[in-house]
């Protein structure tokens, strides 16, 4: 009763807080607007029609955009340490990111080895997302196909590795034969973003994020159920095959659709769901899947407000900040806390 009240206080506090980031970091950017005129654009009551453009078409989208990105990649962490009982997991374990990456490559670097044939497509946006969501898909197939072969989860993952590993050796072969204007638009790609979504790209890309996030709330059961390994959780009568397949597929859902519309993004997958425990201290996923949403969120937020830099024209890659900001709490939180959970 009493770690259900101070959840009841920590949930309060955390929705509090992601409110809190999500107006700081509509209100920072290159161009300053009053804090009065961000409400009355919020309302719908804005008089000024260029601070009303910046505020609904480019922050308030942008802000939404982190809040996905930051939950989905979180979430997607912990499944995949709950399942490989690895807290070195994270959403692209499974070679995800590779694929998404290696399909950016063709279409960025492959005009040096395909003659030209892709020359007209470079400047599409929709291009880099088709081929991050085509690589993925493809990496997302065969990881399935295996994991319905393959009896032990530390298989799956050595294969996921594997995949990510060829998927980089491509991508150098690429880089080799491309010239400097080509390595520049994949490495910009590299570096993630959360500015660069319409209303419309953010609609597709919340329909599959919450299609995502429907399917891990169905694994809640299989993942509370395998935290003590796969033969405690056969012996509770689970379906090891359905279950693995039931969280790759939310996972490879989550992180692939966020990697093709935000770029690779570091530290968040990986990190979050170590935050979380130390501060609920609990591996119920009932618990730890709302709270890995709200962290993750509220993370992603300051990292992109940060990442701002106020009253300047610049923005810096979102990766860096969530590896700077980010790797310092958690090595903080372990040392503190003196063991991990898990």
């Amino acid at each position: 009763m009493q770690n259900t009240k101070r959840y009841q206080l920590i949930f309060l506090a955390l929705i509090l807080l992601l409110v809190l980031c999500f107006f700081v970091n509509i209100s920072l950017g290159s161009i300053s607007i009053p804090n009065a005129e961000i409400i009355q654009t919020i309302f719908g009551t804005s008089k000024n029609i260029s601070w009303h453009h910046i505020i609904i078409d480019y922050r308030i989208p942008k802000a939404f955009t982190a809040i996905i990105v930051g939950s989905g990649l979180g979430i997607s962490g912990l499944m995949m340490q709950t399942l490989f009982r690895n807290p070195l997991a994270g959403p692209f374990v499974l070679g995800i990111t590779s694929g998404a990456s290696l399909g950016v490559a063709i279409v960025t670097m492959g005009t040096s080895l395909f003659g030209g044939l892709l020359l007209g497509v470079l400047a599409s946006k929709w291009t880099l997302v088709m081929a991050a969501t085509l690589g993925s898909f493809l990496v997302l197939l065969t990881v399935l196909i295996v994991s319905t072969r393959v009896r032990d989860a530390m298989a799956i993952l050595i294969i996921g590795l594997m995949f990510g590993s060829i998927s980089g050796a491509v991508v150098n072969v690429l880089s080799y034969f491309s010239s400097a204007e080509e390595l520049q638009q994949y490495f910009f790609w590299g570096f993630g973003s959360l500015g660069n979504l319409s209303w419309n790209e953010l609609l597709i890309l919340f329909v599959l994020y919450a299609l995502g996030i429907l399917l891990s709330l169905g694994a809640i059961k299989s993942l509370n159920s395998l935290l003590l390994g796969e033969n405690y959780a056969k012996s509770l009568g689970l379906d090891i095959k359905k279950s693995r397949l039931l969280i790759i597929t939310s996972t490879s859902l989550l992180a692939g659709t966020i990697t093709a519309f935000a770029g690779p993004i570091a530290f968040i997958g990986l990190a979050i769901p170590h935050i979380t425990r130390q501060v609920f201290s609990t591996s119920n996923h009932k618990i730890l899947l709302p709270a890995v949403f709200l962290f993750g969120a509220i993370i992603m937020l300051i990292c992109d407000s940060i990442a701002q830099l106020p009253s300047s024209d610049y923005t810096l890659p979102i990766n860096a900040i969530t590896s700077l900001i980010g790797a310092p709490v958690v090595i903080w939180l372990l040392v503190r806390k003196r063991k991990m959970m898990f």
